[in-house]
């Protein structure tokens, strides 16, 4: 097995590839986005990106804050292109995922795995995005928004996670700082806060390594 973390989303917009991507840049880790869906819809900031060998969606993004090549990275096991859940943008192209076929590449590297929306977003009929984190067996690392609604949905999600019996490293926040709500989340949680990456504006590479290196990570080195 290989070390690394899988990281999963609160809801939608909780700031997944920001927070990969800053685990990536400050362990000095791989990435793996095992499936991703919505490759055309690129965020607009991506299009402030000046290397042209970089593909779409979250592989790209990643590497091109990291300063990393795609290639150094595992490609994905399905890639489709409309922004659905899983399951929906497979069907929009005639496909299903076979989770069977979602195995942990081997790496000599610490390993990021992202996962695809949040964690009871279904990959199939049947599978849940957290029965795929479940048989991939790495500590979860949590991203959340820290605005209105992030307490519900951040324990929600630990709640979800303790009940499979989950190990979760901990939760990292995105946006601006509202410590009234981290601390609530620290407090009800019961999980590691590893720290906030503000809003990045603009998003570059240079400020996503501040902020990553702003994080406490300690207790992830030891994964």
């Amino acid at each position: 097995m290989p070390r690394g973390v899988f990281v999963a989303g609160t809801d939608t917009d909780a700031g997944k590839t920001i927070v990969a991507a800053a685990l990536v840049a400050a362990l000095g880790a791989d990435y793996w986005k095992p499936v991703q869906s919505g490759a055309l819809s690129l965020d607009p900031r991506e299009r402030m990106r000046s290397r042209g060998d970089l593909p779409g969606g979250d592989t790209g993004t990643v590497a091109w804050l990291t300063g990393r090549h795609p290639a150094d990275f595992p490609p994905p096991a399905y890639v489709f292109q409309a922004p659905l859940s899983p399951d929906q943008a497979a069907a929009a192209e005639g496909a299903r995922i076979d989770p069977g076929r979602i195995l942990l590449p081997a790496r000599d590297r610490f390993l990021v795995v992202e996962a695809a929306g949040g964690l009871l977003v279904p990959l199939d009929p049947e599978t849940l995005m957290i029965d795929l984190a479940q048989r991939l067996a790495l500590p979860i690392v949590l991203a959340a928004r820290t605005g209105l609604g992030t307490i519900n949905h951040t324990l929600l999600s630990l709640e979800a996670l303790r009940r499979r019996g989950l190990p979760v490293a901990g939760v990292i926040f995105s946006g601006p700082d509202h410590p009234q709500n981290i601390e609530a989340v620290r407090r009800l949680g019961g999980a590691p806060i590893l720290g906030r990456i503000p809003r990045l504006d603009p998003l570059t590479p240079a400020a996503l390594a501040e902020a990553a290196a702003r994080l406490n990570l300690s207790s992830l080195k030891g994964l």
